[in-house]
């Protein structure tokens, strides 16, 4: 069998035999047929959820806020922001709008990363601003969160008469799914309020979970930032393995996202099949980018891993590890063990930079040990933190059967970040 597994802007291959392999998990969207996706979101912004149409929203507001992705997100925004911006200016044509670039904690993209994501009309036409979770002149305390924690906000949102976001929805590995309140918190929130939410208390939640948001935690938090910080209406939309769109919501803050979790659960459910090496990927750039990010893709691998087992990665790690804290949870500790020894013993108002990604990839590692397909400028980063490295697909099977055996079984997800790997029918 030979499968082709998303790396960087390629691919993988990976050749196993078929006797070998237990199963292949992939969202049923693979399926779906073409669509224009301009037109998917026109008629989403002509026929909102739950919420009048937002060009009559947007008349007499003067100052608009419209939050969108960062760099490491692949909403096609060079799409969707200028029939975004359209729709409130056929209410409103003097409006005057901020675009808010939503990085939560991730560092501010370049200019040519912004003109890639957002295209040279919006960046060479429109105002853009950066959000900055650390510069506390920037942030403004808006009230307490559901958990106790402080919830500060960019001014920018708490100043303007309307706040609108745009993002899209897939399964997120603690929040249950990306997109809606996501823009506000973690997007535009403080550092310190960032750093709560993603407490270990919460992210050891058995409910902070893929495809989850019942009982969550963290999500909870983050819908009452959203509605503290007045989110009128949402731009939403699922996109398909090559990151094109194949649905579109907009409307009210929660319907419309609901709408749009409800079919990714519907789209990306798959069964747990267990075997004692999982193959998968954190679905390509730009998603792949970093360690960091690659722990999203890996725990769909542990829902299928067998204890003790291999799970193998492919990303492009064209930007390292992603984090130097992150890097040196594991760099300075012994093993999985030693790491998450310490980061379940830091209260909620003390959570380190990130703090969460570490223990959720110390998770990963105290089932299995984990292999990444990239380049050779990653092996020492890789060993550092207590992971292998292999330069191709072949390679990476051939350690994992010298570690498990040569008969062990094998389950393939494509797209690690793509799917909801859950035992519920």
């Amino acid at each position: 069998m030979r499968i082709e597994i998303p790396y960087g802007k390629g691919t993988q291959p990976l050749n196993v035999e078929d006797s070998r392999v237990r199963g292949v998990l992939t969202p049923t969207h693979t399926e779906h047929v073409d669509a224009d996706q301009q037109e998917l979101v026109r008629a989403a912004l002509a026929s909102p959820i739950g919420s009048a149409p937002l060009h009559e929203i947007a008349k007499g507001k003067d100052k608009v806020v419209v939050i969108t992705s960062d760099h490491t997100r692949p909403l096609p925004s060079s799409l969707t922001l200028p029939l975004y911006l359209a729709e409130i200016r056929k209410g409103n044509p003097d409006a005057d709008i901020t675009i808010l670039i939503a990085t939560g904690v991730h560092r501010s993209p370049t200019r040519e990363e912004m003109f890639a994501k957002y295209g040279p009309a919006i960046v060479e036409n429109e105002k853009l601003l950066v959000h900055n979770a650390g510069d506390d002149a920037s942030l403004v305390r808006m009230a307490t969160l559901p958990s106790g924690g402080e919830l500060w906000l960019n001014k920018l949102v708490a100043e303007a008469d309307l706040v609108v976001s745009e993002g899209f929805v897939e399964p997120h590995f603690f929040a249950g799914f990306s997109g809606g309140r996501k823009s506000i918190l973690p997007g535009v929130a403080g550092r310190r309020t960032v750093l709560y939410n993603h407490n270990a208390s919460f992210i050891h939640a058995r409910e902070s979970r893929q495809g989850n948001l019942q009982g969550n935690p963290i999500h909870r938090d983050m819908a009452f930032a959203a509605e503290t910080a007045k989110l009128a209406f949402i731009l939403n939309v699922l996109l398909d393995g090559d990151k094109r769109i194949i649905a579109a919501f907009a409307g009210d803050s929660v319907k419309a996202h609901e709408a749009a979790c409800a079919l990714c659960l519907q789209q990306t459910r798959v069964p747990v099949v267990e075997a004692d090496i999982v193959v998968t990927s954190n679905g390509g750039y730009p998603l792949d980018q970093n360690i960091y990010q690659c722990v999203k893709g890996l725990t769909a691998a542990e829902a299928c891993v067998r204890e003790g087992g291999v799970i193998i990665l492919s990303a492009g790690l064209g930007d390292g590890h992603g984090g130097e804290a992150f890097y040196h949870w594991f760099a300075d500790r012994k093993d999985a063990d030693e790491v998450m020894r310490d980061i379940v013993n830091v209260p909620a108002g003390e959570t380190h930079m990130d703090q969460w990604q570490a223990q959720i990839l110390a998770r990963v590692q105290q089932k299995a040990f984990c292999i990444f397909v990239t380049e050779e400028v990653n092996r020492a980063m890789l060993e550092d933190m207590h992971m292998g490295w292999a330069p191709d697909m072949d390679a990476a099977m051939a350690m994992a059967s010298a570690r498990i055996g040569e008969a062990a079984s094998v389950t393939v997800i494509p797209d690690g970040v793509g799917v909801i790997v859950s035992a519920e029918k």
